[in-house]
């Protein structure tokens, strides 16, 4: 069983920058694609961004693509989020997320990872 874990969420002002990271546990790291989602109060968990296996391919929500960029670093076994220019809108649990089934490199859709961590808190204050 993988386990992933969270760090790096926070307070921050708006037009602050944050950066998440994950580190699962388990199998080598470069078997999994990894993804990044976000849930607000009273919304549903949506997608922020998806890196492949190898980190050639990268894919981004429209609400933060130019603001976010997702990294991993297969050596080290971390996966990042890093947020600038963050608005209040990104106030949300923060979610990292791996699939080691699909042969398909993005990610983008919920449903198409296995595993999941147990989230960090972001809040952008105005």
């Amino acid at each position: 069983q993988v386990q992933l874990v969270e760090s790096g969420g926070g307070l921050v002002q708006a037009g602050g920058s944050l950066r998440l990271s994950c580190v699962p546990s388990g199998r080598t790291f470069s078997t999994y694609a990894m993804g990044w989602f976000r849930q607000a109060p009273g919304k549903e968990r949506e997608f922020v961004a998806a890196i492949s296996r190898s980190g050639s391919r990268l894919y981004y929500a429209d609400s933060v693509k130019g603001r976010f960029t997702i990294s991993r670093d297969n050596a080290k076994n971390m996966a990042f989020l890093q947020m600038n220019s963050l608005k209040p809108e990104d106030t949300a649990i923060y979610y990292c997320a791996a699939d080691d089934r699909s042969s398909s490199s993005v990610l983008t859709r919920v449903y198409q990872y296995n595993y999941w961590g147990q989230g960090t808190q972001v809040t952008v204050s105005s």
